[in-house]
C-alpha cells in the first residue's frame, strides 16, 4: 500500500509541474503577443498623428491660396 501512495504522490507532482509549466508558457506567449500588438498600435497612432498634422497644414495652405487669389482678383 505504501508503494501505491508513493506512486500517486509522484504522479500528482508530475501533473502539478506540467500544469504550472503550461500556465507559465502560456502567460509568456500572451505577454509577447500583447507587446507586439502595442508596437503595431504605436505605429498606427503615429500615422494618425502625421495625417492630422498634414490635414492642418493643408487647411492653412488652402486659406493662404484663397487669400492670394482674392488679392490678385
Amino acid at each position: 500500500m505504501a508503494t501505491q501512495i508513493i506512486i500517486s504522490l509522484i504522479s500528482f507532482l508530475g501533473s502539478a509541474l506540467a500544469t504550472f509549466g503550461g500556465i507559465f508558457a502560456s502567460s509568456k506567449l500572451t505577454a509577447y503577443r500583447i507587446e507586439q500588438l502595442e508596437k503595431k498600435q504605436d505605429k498606427h497612432n503615429a500615422v494618425i498623428e502625421r495625417t492630422y498634422r498634414l490635414e492642418e497644414q493643408m487647411k492653412v495652405a488652402n486659406h493662404r491660396i484663397d487669400d492670394l487669389e482674392r488679392k490678385s482678383a
